[in-house]
């Protein structure tokens, strides 16, 4: 089988294109992958690998040193019912502000491209994003922005084993694709692990030198290699999904209201993952494994 890609801004729109049939398998945020599940009541899509954990941060203006300081504030995110989006909402939930989809509230969230995002920040039309890597990165040490929030001071381990862990990407496949191409779903999770081993292997100069002509390919441009490191510093590649933070990432989604109240069990298969890792990576009761 012949591997061709396709780059999204972000999970909701990879979603669409993987419910569409024209793509079978795709990278994408936890919430969009829960959201999907939700909606077609369990038969879209299942989980079938972790890819990144970590790497997502309230990134604002250096005048904003508290979360007072955000009342009617501006604030972007990826996209509408992606990771970061709901995880914004939630956090501003926590902090007393109410905020609506629609961009009213005591803060107003406008859900918008990366590019476009730091554009914006650079303008001064925007005081602030949560952002995955290298997106954070990018506002921090090309705009001037500061860290008000480390999304992994919010996760204590409790969900997930390790202190300030939290899922970023998954790998998740079209349901009927995988029931259809079982070889095909374990060759792409061979070459996945493969690539997650790498990661975590390979020497700090040869990563950035893979990364960046990737990027060139894929999206146009490399990053600057401080922009690079600081990014690399804040992922963990894993292909753990860290299934036991679901529950918590489907009840943000339900209060931000960007996600509907469902049982997501079954939303894993982690079988032919532990068969190509020869491990036990738990699915937390919400599928197999």
């Amino acid at each position: 089988t012949k591997l061709s890609t396709e780059t999204f801004n972000a999970g909701p729109a990879a979603i669409e294109a993987l419910n569409a049939g024209a793509i079978d398998a795709a990278y994408v945020g936890p919430n969009p992958a829960i959201n999907s599940f939700v909606k077609s009541k369990g038969e879209s899509i299942s989980i079938i690998a972790g890819a990144a954990a970590g790497g997502a941060q309230l990134v604002v203006r250096p005048g904003i040193t508290s979360a007072a300081d955000l009342k009617g504030k501006t604030l972007a995110s990826p996209q509408l019912g992606g990771t970061q989006d709901v995880a914004l909402r939630a956090w501003l939930s926590s902090q007393g502000y109410k905020t609506n989809v629609d961009g009213s509230g005591d803060v107003a969230i406008n859900p918008t491209e990366n590019a476009q995002t730091l554009k914006l920040f650079q303008d001064g039309k925007l005081d602030g994003a949560w952002l995955p890597e290298p997106w954070a990165s990018r506002l921090v040490l090309q705009a001037g922005a500061k860290v008000l929030v480390d999304e992994k001071d919010l996760w204590d381990g409790s969900l997930s084993g390790n202190d300030g862990e939290f899922p970023t990407t998954v790998l998740i496949v079209n349901k009927k694709f995988a029931a259809a191409h079982p070889d095909t779903v374990k060759a792409l999770l061979r070459g996945h692990v493969e690539s997650v081993d790498w990661l975590n292997t390979a020497a700090a100069g040869e990563k950035a030198s893979v990364i960046n002509a990737a990027l060139q390919d894929a999206a146009g441009a490399a990053l600057p290699a401080d922009v690079l490191e600081r990014s690399l510093k804040n992922v963990v590649f894993t292909v753990d999904p860290l299934a036991g933070t679901y529950p918590k990432l489907l009840k943000d989604g339900v209060e931000a209201g960007t996600t509907k109240q469902a049982d997501i069990t079954g939303l894993f298969d982690l079988r032919a993952l532990n068969e190509v890792t020869g491990k036990s990576i738990s699915a937390a009761g919400l599928g197999q494994d």
